[in-house]
């Protein structure tokens, strides 16, 4: 120790450290302990002389040591324990720094880049003095080029290039480098403590609990889950065997519950119950979470990742309930360790003096905190499950072995689905409620109506009474025929009016009305007598059109009536026509052709059972065109009248000359 010491080894100990020895090596050479070396140049009086003038000073001299005498010589102990010598002091020059010796640049994190070939200078660069006492550096001419190369963002090699190359500069690189560490030295900034107004911010973490060991002698793990209202410390810890993102909204519910209110933003950590991707600018977060926080009228803002500092009050705070509710402690249940946990924070964590406020915990709760809370809400935050589920070709989701049915549009797609004891609601992936339903029994479905495109609906779903409807547009007998059979034939006629419906496409109303009609007269109420009643009818009835009497092309009948008259007049006196007549009956009679009359011999005229077939012939006369000898219309010697005496009797028509 120093009090036992001589002033001799004191003085001894003092004249060599002015000599830039080592405690080490003075510890060493004198034999005592290194630590009283160290103490005693702490206790030693700070010489304001440095050993070398500093830079810029003009006709600087070595100095004689701090310690020692000036006029007499060392001490023995010194002077048996250096190797100097009056010669060797005055040509010796004081011991530089190793390569690399000095401290490097301090980073905004505080950390030293390591030695390399490149240095990458930070933005400021500090023009003071690179030492405040020491032997100038060989780059102290180049200072502000130096300064200048720095701002240009250049590294320390480039610098010692361009000093090498362009100022003839011929010192080492470790020089030029220790001399931009000392330019660009910066002091680590304070930290800054952030303090938040009543009710703003509770932070939120986990920690490893107190072992559980069963009856069975199994030890289990458990995690104590702890929040701290940032303003009063006031704190709620639980513990569980999981970190689940039930078992986390359960825990900080219990935590309001617990307070009576709710702070307007949780911290929390980056765990995966709570955050999908961690991200300080935008986290995205369990979509079960973000319905906890609209509950609650909360907002729930991550940390930055690997930042601990950003919640320094959880982490002391999980600090202080494993260092002194659960150190050594082990418990049997779940139940025990948190029946402990409560009392403690009660009787221990509420009642002290917290050490950075310096002030009564409880205290500050309940006469500031407590009232700057929001209000809980009426109910509890619906306890839910939650899954993505794909919706089937039958457009229903599976939910606990139960379906229930989606619309249309969501064929194939995923969905988000979250259930409790009582409903089940269905998302879309953009968190918009889709559909409500009841919980189902396993096995059941939820259809509902509108979720069921009108073309997969059969009109026996739809039942009698809309058949009915589309029925009575056809007509009243119709109607009659099918409230008739659905009489007669009970549930099974709502097929037949599905069948009455469809003749509609192949016959029209009138039809079905007469043929429904008949089917009605004779009581027959099935579609195959019905089919054949309507099969019957013509299906297309020709349009009757009106008969013109008169028409520019046809000719009027009184001009035909003319020619014939004037052709009785003229064959009046002929051998082939009935005597005896008066010439106003002659109208009356029928022509018979006289070429047939002459050349047909008597034998011919009769038949094998002795009628007259002549007088068939008159009754039958030959159509035109008939081929037989002496019958063609075309002959010269046929019954048509003369055209000459004709024309006179028949004018001629519109647009025709009498040449025609």
């Amino acid at each position: 120790m120093a009090n036992r010491l001589k002033m001799a080894n004191i003085q001894a100990i003092l004249q060599l450290h002015s000599l830039q020895w080592s405690m080490r090596r003075i510890a060493r050479h004198l034999g005592v302990d290194r630590g009283t070396v160290s103490k005693v140049i702490r206790q030693s009086p700070a010489d304001p002389k440095p050993a070398i003038a500093p830079s810029g000073s003009e006709g600087s001299k070595p100095a004689s040591l701090a310690s020692a005498p000036a006029p007499g010589p060392l001490s023995p102990v010194v002077a048996a324990a250096s190797p100097l010598d009056s010669t060797s002091d005055v040509d010796s020059k004081p011991a530089r720094a190793p390569s690399g010796s000095d401290t490097g640049i301090c980073t905004s994190n505080g950390t030293t880049p390591p030695p390399g070939n490149g240095l990458a200078p930070p933005v400021a660069v500090s023009l003071g003095s690179t030492s405040s006492s020491g032997r100038p550096s060989d780059c102290e001419p180049f200072r502000e080029l130096i300064v200048a190369k720095l701002q240009a963002a250049l590294s320390a090699q480039r610098i010692y290039q361009d000093l090498a190359t362009e100022q003839g500069y011929a010192g080492s690189y470790y020089s030029v480098r220790r001399f931009v560490r000392k330019l660009t030295a910066r002091l680590p900034l304070p930290m800054r403590r952030m303090e938040c107004v009543p009710g703003f911010e509770a932070q939120v973490d986990y920690g490893t609990g107190a072992p559980v060991i069963g009856a069975d002698g199994k030890r289990r793990k458990t995690h104590v889950f702890r929040v701290v209202l940032s303003h009063s410390r006031k704190a709620y810890a639980e513990a569980s065997f999981r970190q689940t993102t039930e078992e986390f909204l359960r825990s900080l519910e219990n935590a309001f519950a617990h307070f009576g209110g709710v702070p307007q933003t949780i911290v929390i950590d980056n765990l995966r119950a709570a955050v999908n991707h961690p991200d300080w600018y935008d986290p995205e977060l369990q979509p079960k979470l973000r319905g906890f926080c609209e509950h609650y009228g909360t907002a729930i803002l991550p940390a930055k990742p690997y930042m601990a500092r950003h919640k320094g009050k959880i982490e002391r705070g999980i600090g202080y309930v494993k260092g002194n509710s659960l150190k050594g402690r082990k418990f049997a249940t779940l139940d025990e360790q948190n029946r402990h946990l409560q009392d403690w924070e009660r009787t221990v964590a509420d009642t002290r003096i917290h050490g950075t406020t310096r002030r009564h915990v409880g205290q500050v709760f309940e006469q500031i905190e407590r009232p700057a809370l929001r209000p809980l809400p009426r109910e509890r935050f619906a306890f839910f499950h939650e899954a993505q589920r794909q919706v089937h070709r039958d457009g229903h989701v599976e939910v606990m072995k139960a379906y229930y049915s989606v619309p249309p549009e969501y064929l194939g797609r995923t969905v988000w689905v979250r259930w409790d004891a009582r409903m089940v609601r269905i998302f879309n992936q953009q968190m918009q409620q889709v559909v409500v339903h009841i919980r189902k029994e396993p096995g059941r479905f939820s259809t509902h109506s509108e979720h069921l495109a009108p073309e997969k609906i059969s009109g026996v779903e739809r039942g009698a009474r809309w058949l009915m409807n589309k029925i009575a547009l056809i007509g009243a007998q119709t109607t009659a025929w099918a409230e008739a059979m659905l009489c007669a034939r009970g549930i099974e006629g709502t097929r037949v009016l599905m069948g009455l419906v469809a003749l509609t496409k192949q016959h029209t109303s009138a039809a079905l009305e007469n043929a429904c009609k008949t089917a009605l007269s004779h009581g027959e109420f099935r579609l195959r007598p019905l089919r054949a009643l309507l099969a019957r009818q013509p299906k297309f009835v020709q349009a009757a059109f009106p008969f013109l009497d008169e028409h520019p092309l046809i000719r009027p009948l009184d001009d035909y009536a003319r020619v014939v008259a004037s052709a009785l007049e003229r064959q009046g006196g002929a051998d082939n026509v009935v005597t005896g007549i008066a010439p106003h009956d002659q109208a009356t009679l029928r022509f018979e052709r006289h070429d047939r009359a002459n050349e047909c011999p008597e034998h011919e005229r009769q038949g094998p059972d002795g009628n007259d077939r002549q007088g068939q012939r008159e009754i039958h006369p030959p159509r035109s065109g008939y081929s037989s000898s002496g019958c063609s219309p075309a002959e010269p010697e046929s019954a048509s009248p003369d055209t000459s005496s004709l024309r006179s009797l028949f004018p001629p028509l519109p647009g025709e000359s009498c040449d025609d």
